[in-house]
């Protein structure tokens, strides 16, 4: 039997996500901030899932991941759901810092202990949900962008580490465009709006296909292509919210 790792999974695509891979007959640990989120999912397949309170802020987070990883017996894959971000045009000083503390501290904590317990375990599969606000540093969400760009360098970083040491490592690095989560809110303003369940679907199948990096869907890959052609000089007078 597989075994995974989710953190995030209390709601959105974690959830999904986990969801996907009990009925595919993965043994699964699941993580979040509250735990209370966590238990519906655990009853609805006994034996199949184990649940932590895991904050990714929190400096005990690692150690979280490792109590875990050994109560699922294991860890073939490692997922990472958690994450959070905010429009910010006023560049309120507390969405940015707490963005940056969970979106690239917390990934570094996360996926680090991951990368670390698969050298020393025999090798497994590292994949996140990162996003396309990567592609572009965006004016909007200045802090949310920035970390999903470090969130797609890290990953490529630590893809070149695993064949460094000669570690048997794979890397999924799964870019969505807007998702209808809490996230986004209640707004239904934004453009290309996908819902979960879809988006988990594509995610698990670039996942099973050991994909390396994957934009989700079509039209975003479109969408993030034209992006990388637009010049800085104009890029910097464009509105894109």
């Amino acid at each position: 039997m597989k075994k995974a790792i989710i953190i995030g999974a209390s709601s959105g695509l974690g959830y999904e996500v986990a969801k996907i891979l009990i009925n595919d007959g993965w043994r699964i640990g699941i993580a979040a901030r509250r735990f209370d989120l966590l238990q519906a999912l655990q009853s609805s397949a006994p034996g199949m899932v184990e649940a932590e309170a895991i904050d990714v802020t929190s400096t005990d987070a690692a150690s979280g991941l490792r109590r875990l990883a050994d109560r699922v017996g294991g860890m073939d894959l490692f997922f990472m759901s958690s994450g959070i971000g905010k429009q910010n045009g006023e560049l309120d000083e507390t969405i940015e810092t707490a963005t940056v503390a969970t979106n690239a501290l917390g990934f570094v904590r996360m996926v680090g202990e991951a990368f670390r317990y698969m050298a020393a375990n025999g090798g497994g599969q590292i994949a996140a949900i990162t996003s396309v606000a990567g592609t572009k540093g965006l004016g909007a969400a200045p802090a949310y962008s920035a970390t999903k760009a470090f969130q797609n360098t890290y990953m490529q970083s630590l893809e070149q580490l695993a064949a460094m040491r000669h570690l048997d490592i794979s890397f999924t690095d799964i870019r969505p465009g807007f998702v209808a989560t809490a996230l986004l809110g209640d707004s239904p303003r934004y453009p290309m709006l996908m819902r979960p369940e879809a988006v988990a679907r594509m995610a698990v199948r670039a996942v099973y296909r050991r994909r390396h990096r994957v934009v989700i869907d079509w039209r975003w890959a479109v969408v993030t292509a034209l992006w990388r052609l637009i010049p800085d000089w104009l890029w910097r007078r464009m509105r894109v919210a």
